[in-house]
């Protein structure tokens, strides 16, 4: 006589996650990456603007990136919740080392060699002093899948970065790190995905309805974060 297993089958765990709000770098189209960068007052705004859309939506965490843009952007969000906000490191953007703090321009100019690397999205690539792209893809999904985990069945915000959200993009559609990117990547969009803890599913991408204007794009050249 076969016994039928009585435990629950939780249903995946929902994730909103969010590009912080604008800072004056990105509006300079000034590489940041792990640099610690203000939002500026616009990016306040869209910070306000989206706390205000999700305010009736519950969650059970709010994680967020350790660095400012992010971590104010995520405050926002928890604004009348009884929720701190946590910090999470492994959710920081891509560390561009000598790349950092340099316009587009600056880097093609200093670093042709690398330059010509990260605009092909070289996986094995990294600028000296900073991260390669495949690392930092491993470590993005990794500890979003973990939360996902430690959630289960629940509904958790993820604040962080133009680069976070491009992996998770790709993880859930099975994108490969070097192919162009096409999907938008907004400050203080509003971006769902599912997750059984093992796997990444989109259900909506590219919410930027509460916001006056639409957020800066993560470039248009699609790579200064």
């Amino acid at each position: 006589m076969s016994v039928q297993s009585s435990s629950p089958v939780l249903a995946p765990t929902q994730l909103i996650v969010i590009r912080h709000g604008e800072t004056a770098w990105n509006r300079e189209r000034r590489l940041q990456g792990q640099l610690d960068v203000p939002l500026n007052s616009h990016g306040e705004a869209q910070a306000a603007a989206l706390g205000m859309a999700l305010q009736a939506e519950p969650l059970d965490a709010i994680y967020s990136s350790d660095l400012s843009r992010a971590l104010q952007t995520a405050r926002a969000l928890a604004a009348g919740r009884p929720l701190a906000v946590r910090t999470e490191p492994g959710l920081r953007e891509r560390h561009f080392g000598e790349f950092q703090g340099l316009t587009q321009v600056e880097v093609s100019e200093r670093y042709p060699e690398g330059f010509a690397a990260w605009q092909a999205r070289v996986p094995d690539h990294a600028p000296a002093g900073g991260e390669r792209l495949v690392d930092f893809y491993a470590r993005v999904v990794d500890i979003t899948l973990s939360l996902a985990r430690r959630h289960l069945g629940g509904r958790i915000a993820l604040v962080a970065h133009g680069g976070v959200l491009d992996c998770l993009y790709r993880a859930a559609h099975g994108m490969s790190l070097d192919a162009p990117r096409k999907h938008e990547l907004r400050n203080a969009g509003i971006n769902r995905l599912h997750s059984d803890g093992h796997r990444l599913t989109v259900a909506q991408w590219g919410d930027v309805a509460h916001l006056d204007a639409r957020g800066l794009d993560e470039v248009d050249q699609r790579h200064v974060r």
